[in-house]
């Protein structure tokens, strides 16, 4: 380990490139108008996916970084809940014809918040208005300690194939520090129970860097999930912003982890997983060897979008919900992020679309080098310029942020090659964000680089 490198750039706030650019550059010059039109012009037998955004909890977790509010009454979640189907209408009757859809994602909050049955009619209501591949992914973001059995039942009959855990850590005095107690026999009863409903593509979300975290906690929460052999987790720094999410600030700046520790605690993860027979995919996922997301990997169709990792290779998603951002050919959209001005834009019978960004060719080209950079740990300039008829050497030219990347070994450039070498891929990040032409405007409000 380079503890001069960790120092040096560990500290660095950073993007994590899930899109480029990111969401602090969209602005209001892309409105519902914009996105109507976007929406018509959507080449027919596109292939999209879809993102639905429930913002939704019964108690909030200190750590969280997302768009949620705490609600303890269902009214207000029914409530939501009609405003998706009027959301889903709405933008299925602007495109051309119906959309063939690969990929489903119920994202949070806590998607499982809401009743059983409104989360089967919300999935048939997707049916009716989109063409839903036989084969495509539905994929629910789960709590393990709200989960009820109708819930999980209610998941296998609507065709959820694939479900994400929040686990974060099994060490009480983390869970005590970050307001979320789970009980690793909590977070076993439900993955056996998902298991025996033929719902068997099982993810864990996990974190490093929490308050009082330590690599022997770190190390014992790896080795009680590989237990449950979920097929994939995720392994995320937490990002600590107590400035956008006043929550944090329940979070004590002195519990924290320092870059070093955060790096080590990363790298011990990292090293448990691999030796329990998963394959590190990217910076931050792991996967059992014959998981889909290690063969995309493999095949080099990995691809990067708001979930982080993925083998979703549509060009189109559509979001549904407050805050819930979409991509298409011409650029992003993002939903209003309150959730009372989201449903009041709906209730209209408007579009919610609040701010986005629209792409130019550049903005094209470099977020297909970040992707790469991101994916593969590698990219070919060459060939990524020539298809957007471009000469690579004017793009590194412009690229002043990777002469010193090159110098500290962090990264290596042969003729038009690019590569992050094994020993530094910790700070991939870096490296993107050498190509990030917006980066000098939105530093402050990211997540350290280590």
């Amino acid at each position: 380990m380079n503890a001069g490198l960790v120092a040096r750039y560990g500290q660095e706030r950073l993007p994590r490139y899930t899109s480029y650019p990111t969401a602090p550059h969209f602005s209001n010059a892309v409105d519902p108008r914009t996105y109507a039109e976007w929406l018509r012009s959507i080449a027919p037998n596109s292939s999209a996916s879809l993102y639905l955004h429930v913002p939704f909890c019964r108690s909030m977790c200190w750590y969280c970084g997302c768009h949620t509010t705490i609600s303890r009454r269902d009214q207000p979640i029914a409530t939501y809940v009609a405003a998706l189907h009027r959301e889903i209408r709405l933008i299925s009757e602007q495109t051309s014809q119906p959309v063939v859809v690969n990929h489903i994602h119920f994202g949070g909050g806590t998607p499982t918040i809401m009743a059983p049955e409104l989360f089967m009619g919300l999935v048939q209501a997707l049916r009716q208005s989109f063409i839903v591949s036989s084969q495509a992914e539905i994929a629910v973001e789960i709590d393990p300690r709200t989960l009820t059995e109708e819930m999980i039942g209610a998941l296998a009959s609507a065709g959820v194939n694939r479900v994400s855990l929040g686990v974060q850590s099994f060490d009480p005095a983390v869970q005590q520090a970050i307001n979320r107690l789970q009980s690793f026999e909590d977070t076993a009863t439900v993955t056996e129970g998902l298991r025996r409903a033929g719902v068997s593509n099982i993810n864990f979300d996990l974190i490093y860097g929490l308050p009082h975290q330590t690599m022997a906690s770190c190390l014992d929460t790896v080795r009680r999930s590989i237990e449950l052999r979920p097929n994939r987790l995720s392994v995320f720094g937490y990002a600590h912003v107590p400035t956008f999410k006043k929550h944090q600030r329940k979070i004590e700046q002195a519990w924290l982890p320092d870059s070093l520790e955060r790096h080590r605690q990363s790298v011990a993860i990292g090293d448990a997983l691999k030796k329990a027979g998963y394959i590190q995919v990217g910076l931050d996922h792991f996967a059992l060897p014959e998981d889909s997301m290690v063969t995309s990997m493999m095949s080099g169709k990995l691809r990067r979008n708001f979930q982080g990792y993925t083998t979703d290779t549509g060009h189109v998603l559509l979001g549904f919900g407050a805050s819930a951002i979409g991509y298409l050919e011409h650029g992003y959209v993002q939903n209003e992020t309150g959730i009372h001005a989201y449903l009041e834009r709906i209730s209209s019978g408007n579009l919610a679309t609040a701010r986005g960004f629209t792409l130019s060719s550049d903005d094209k080209l470099r977020a297909d080098i970040i992707e790469r950079i991101m994916c593969d740990f590698s990219v070919d300039l060459a060939q990524i310029c020539a298809w957007h008829g471009v000469l690579s050497d004017d793009v590194l030219k412009a690229t002043h942020r990777l002469d010193d990347l090159i110098a500290n070994g962090i990264a290596r450039l042969e003729g038009a090659l690019l590569t992050v070498p094994e020993t530094s891929r910790f700070l991939v990040r870096s490296v993107a964000a050498a190509f990030d032409a917006y980066l000098d405007q939105s530093m402050r409000i990211h997540s350290a680089a280590v």
